[in-house]
């Protein structure tokens, strides 16, 4: 499995795990599909519990609002903010 790939599964099950998504298959989830609103269906308090668990998991930290627009468009898209953001040890391909 590739790094990215290994990611976006990590992703996954950090969003059923953390939004308490019982009785989902993680794999269910699209990595382009869109996370807010008609895709996954998160709202603003979903948004604010899966950076809490990113900043846990990953060590990265969303800053604004901007930044948490684009970040949670689609797991693909929360993959590419982790790959250049990650600053915590013990994660494939940190520091």
């Amino acid at each position: 499995m590739s790094g990215v790939a290994e990611l976006t599964t990590r992703i996954k099950h950090l969003i059923v795990e953390a939004l308490r998504f019982d009785g989902m298959d993680p794999n269910s989830i699209a990595d382009d599909a869109p996370l807010m609103g008609e895709g996954l269906g998160l709202d603003s308090v979903d948004a604010l519990e899966l950076m809490v668990a990113l900043e846990k998991e990953f060590g990265v930290k969303i800053e604004n609002q901007e930044a948490g627009r684009t970040a949670l468009r689609s797991v693909s898209s929360l993959a590419a903010f982790i790959e250049e953001h990650r600053t915590g040890a013990g994660i494939p391909g940190g520091a």
